[in-house]
């Protein structure tokens, strides 16, 4: 299979092709609403705002599976992060990424690449203190937790995955080498 032949779910419960996205480069993260990352989500509108135009989606998929970071309903979070946030792009109905219930497009995405890009020592202790809690698991694949990032190029290829750590303004290089 490829990218373009999963369907997700919009937080209005209707289905959604990624083939309507083929041609973008495409942006995945799943985020919280009540997380230490959240503030992630001014990084991400700045990259969306700066480069939507010229190709670039973001498929926020809210995920409670950590924490319970991700509490209310998709119309709650959509809320919360507009008003908080300012974000302009839609998010999808709230998903798993781990696990029996994952949502299938995670799966495909862990099979592709199975380890995040983490920058700089500061971070790697940060994701180390990650790994250590409860529910975490160091099999290859797994997401550890919110706000890690995917980006897959205009013919659909995930060619990097993120660590929650990495903060979105600094994939700009490499989000506009994929434009």
């Amino acid at each position: 299979m490829r990218i373009y032949d999963y369907k997700v779910k919009t937080r209005d419960g209707k289905d959604f092709s990624l083939d309507k996205l083929k041609g973008k480069v495409l942006l995945i993260v799943n985020t919280a609403t009540g997380c230490g990352f959240t503030p992630q989500y001014e990084g991400l509108e700045k990259l969306y705002k700066k480069y939507h135009d010229k190709g670039l989606e973001i498929l926020d998929f809210p995920c409670d599976q950590f924490g319970h970071q991700a509490p209310g309903t998709d119309d709650e979070i959509h809320n919360f992060c507009v008003l908080r946030y300012q974000t302009s792009f839609d998010q999808l109905a709230k998903i798993e990424v781990n696990g029996d219930k994952a949502e299938p497009l995670y799966g495909y995405l862990k099979e592709q690449i199975d380890d995040d890009i983490i920058d700089g020592m500061k971070n790697k202790l940060a994701m180390k203190a990650i790994e250590k809690m409860p529910g975490v698991s160091k099999e290859p694949g797994f997401i550890k937790w919110n706000f890690t990032k995917f980006l897959v190029d205009r013919d659909g290829n995930v060619v990097a995955r993120f660590s929650p750590t990495y903060k979105p303004e600094d994939m700009t290089s490499k989000v506009e080498e994929l434009l």
